[in-house]
């Protein structure tokens, strides 16, 4: 069991120290056992990820950022996978973001019952299962979900293929391959497994945007716990804008992630999945879930990498662009006004912020038109961004709201 690393107080944009939390971090580092014990694998270096900026903006507030979060366990070994109607896709069903409007229901084909009546978890799953894959190394054994079908490409979590250059991959219909992985992100869990896809007729998953994922509604996870392939759980959205500040696959590096909170069940064997909504869209990759420092059994408290971020991350990884965290260069706390932003506390010398002009006692209220919920939010938000990018900060300060243009520093 490893505690919370608390940060050094000049890496970024991030919460200045709380007390000490009622519980206990508790990593899962326990991958469950691998489907072929018998392949080798070697180490592989980190790919660095694509350039541009890809970021999307995102048309409401966060509904809420995790305040006092301590237990997080990583799913090392597994995933829920989740996919969505290719029909309603304008990107040929090849990993991109859903167009369909948040309130259009894409026709999910499946046998109706003897009354014509459609299970809704049945239809989602029918949908996602030819998206789901099994991910197994020498050490561990995990879930992926398959993102750009024409190029074989295969997204999961970070800490499944951590150090592993080669993996077996097996699909829903039993056939096996072996899969190369080209690189993985360690801050947001996210990696990228490429296999041959001649002959294998995949089928990519569609990804739902992140601004359409509501509270309370439907969660089916898809995926392989403890090695039992294409086992389905079902639950709802718990919360959206989550921020859990142990994010990331090294839990001495504890990086601030946003995720989708869920009550679907899901253990070890099931990260890199994924997590999908009523119409068989990817909405996250199951990460990590919440206990209570001693026991590793799922509590109804799971954490799922949001689409926007996979697809981010992956996108950067297979161009071979850059990984590095953004940093700005304060250090802020929640408002007690309950209005939400974040405070600055404290800008540090010769940084971003500095130079940019963020004063003490400024309310950060949006980063690039995205609303800040609080200080984890704008954390994880800031290392979104690459060094180099400009986006502009809405502050308050003495009333009044300005727009000041930042240049993104090295975290």
């Amino acid at each position: 069991m490893d505690h919370q690393v608390p940060p050094p107080p000049s890496e970024g944009s991030r919460v200045t120290p709380r007390p000490a939390p009622v519980s206990t971090e508790s990593w899962w580092p326990n991958p469950s056992p691998p489907l072929n014990p018998a392949r080798a694998v070697e180490p592989t270096p980190d790919v660095a990820p694509p350039t541009g900026h890809p970021r999307r903006r995102r048309g409401s507030m966060a509904l809420g950022v995790l305040l006092g979060m301590v237990v997080s366990a990583l799913l090392v070994g597994g995933g829920y996978l989740l996919g969505r109607d290719s029909s309603t896709d304008s990107s040929n069903g090849n990993g991109s973001v859903a167009s369909a409007a948040a309130g259009q229901s894409p026709s999910l084909v499946v046998d109706a019952g003897s009354d014509g009546a459609l299970e809704p978890v049945t239809a989602v799953a029918a949908k996602v299962a030819p998206s789901v894959v099994s991910v197994s190394t020498e050490t561990a054994q995990g879930s992926g979900i398959i993102w750009n079908a024409e190029e074989g490409y295969i997204v999961t979590n970070d800490h499944v293929v951590s150090g592993e250059t080669d993996v077996l991959v097996r699909f829903d219909n039993g056939i096996e391959v072996d899969g190369v992985v080209i690189g993985g992100d360690w801050a947001r869990d996210v990696a990228v497994i490429k296999v041959d896809p001649t002959g294998l007729n995949l089928q990519a998953a569609v990804f739902a945007p992140s601004d359409s994922v509501a509270l309370g509604q439907l969660a089916v996870a898809v995926g392989s716990p403890f090695g039992l392939e294409e086992t389905v759980t079902a639950g709802i959205v718990s919360a959206v804008g989550r921020v859990n500040p142990s994010g990331g696959s090294d839990p001495t590096r504890p990086i601030p992630v946003e995720m989708v909170q869920t009550d679907a069940p899901i253990n070890p064997g099931n990260s890199g999945g994924a997590l999908a909504n009523r119409f068989g869209e990817v909405i996250g990759m199951p990460t990590s879930i919440r206990t209570d420092g001693i026991s590793s059994d799922n509590a109804g408290v799971g954490f799922a990498v949001k689409s926007d971020t996979i697809v981010l991350i992956a996108e950067r990884i297979v161009n071979g662009e850059s990984l590095e965290l953004g940093f700005l260069g304060v250090s802020t706390r929640n408002p007690n006004d309950g209005l939400g932003g974040a405070m600055v506390v404290e800008v540090f010398d010769d940084t971003p912020a500095e130079i940019a002009g963020l004063e003490i006692n400024d309310r950060i209220i949006s980063v690039e038109g995205i609303p800040m919920a609080g200080s984890d939010l704008l954390a994880a938000e800031i290392k979104l961004y690459r060094p180099g990018d400009r986006l502009e900060i809405e502050v308050l300060r003495n009333g009044e709201s300005l727009l000041l243009s930042v240049t993104i520093g090295v975290y």
